[in-house]
């Protein structure tokens, strides 16, 4: 994965504050024990003093050296143990006083015995990029409990033969098994239909719950997110350039991908090349993306070609989403009296 420096400095910083908290806590859990029990100061004293002397006398050529180490050992254990009786007996742990680590992989140092980044960093690494959310997850109420499909008719469509509601709930039954099962899901989420019908919604249920799992998501329109492949590309404005970089390659190394409103972006060959780009991009890795899209699959042929659309119609499951707008349905189910 590549990371974004300025993110991963944002999750070592909250590390290091997870670290320092760790140490205030033990700090005060020490204060609380020597104040009580007083013993246990002098047992750690004694402690810290017999490892000053087994330093010196590993660095003695004393003819007892063996000997005098084993009882300074022994000496060692039976203050360990009084030590471990005397928190019990005063209703602590025995690793009351251990340090406070919020991870034990790598201690809260961020980083493994191999050199690779823990994944404690990745976790906080994540929750900062999805912090950018904020787009998408607007309402504050985004879940799957508060969808109501009761907004959807429960009569069959004239053209399509069926109820919306019906659909819909069919719909509702994917997204979550999609977001329960992340990231070991087959395939990607294609949600197509008319403004207004639930696909933003839906797909702002899904990022939450992903989030919360510690996944990184990434959300943007797709005229934005094709803007910035061009600005990449093409701006000569080095800071304009650097700023598109990252996003580009956030947008292909997140663990998922929501591109909403595909289709309202102005189709040039750059922006259907910076398209192919990144669905190949993200596709070859194995990395999810959800698509929201008003376009029939006629339109999106159409607008993209045959190689886009075989990819679509290859890699993506569809959910079709049709019936009244909610939004105007939502307003005047607000305006009607109590």
């Amino acid at each position: 994965m590549a990371y974004d420096g300025k993110l991963l400095a944002r999750a070592r910083e909250r590390l290091e504050q997870q670290r320092q908290e760790n140490r205030d806590e033990q700090q005060r859990r020490l204060v609380r024990v020597y104040t009580r029990v007083p013993e246990i100061r002098e047992i750690d004293g004694a402690l810290r003093g017999h490892m000053a002397k087994l330093v010196s006398l590993a660095l003695s050529r004393r003819p007892d050296l063996r000997e005098q180490i084993t009882a300074l050992e022994e000496e060692n254990l039976d203050l360990q143990k009084r030590r471990a009786e005397l928190l019990v007996e005063h209703g602590w742990p025995i690793d009351y006083l251990d340090e406070i680590c919020s991870c034990p992989r790598c201690r809260d140092s961020g980083m493994l015995e191999n050199g690779q980044i823990c994944e404690c960093v990745e976790r906080l690494y994540n929750q900062e990029l999805t912090k950018e959310l904020s787009g998408l997850l607007r309402h504050g109420d985004e879940s799957f409990e508060h969808f109501d499909l009761t907004l959807y008719s429960d009569q069959p469509d004239p053209a399509r033969g069926v109820a919306p509601r019906s659909v819909m709930k069919v719909n509702l039954a994917i997204c979550r098994r999609f977001a329960k099962n992340f990231p070991d899901v087959a395939g990607n989420l294609l949600m197509q239909g008319g403004t207004g019908l639930g696909k933003t919604y839906l797909s702002a249920c899904i990022a939450r719950e992903i989030a919360a799992k510690g996944f990184s998501v990434c959300y943007d329109s797709a005229s934005a997110a094709l803007d910035a492949f061009e600005r990449q590309k093409f701006s000569r404005d080095s800071e304009e350039s650097a700023a598109a970089d990252t996003r580009v390659k956030r947008m292909l190394s997140c663990d998922l991908m929501i591109l909403d409103d595909l289709g309202t972006e102005m189709i040039t060959s750059v922006s259907v090349s910076a398209l192919y780009s990144l669905l190949n991009t993200r596709l070859v890795n194995g990395r999810h993306i959800i698509l929201n899209t008003n376009l029939s699959d006629e339109e999106l042929a159409a607008k993209y070609g045959a190689q886009i659309f075989s990819r679509l119609a290859g890699e993506f499951q569809t959910l079709p989403f049709f019936g009244k707008d909610l939004r105007i349905l939502k307003k005047g189910k607000a305006k009607l009296p109590d």
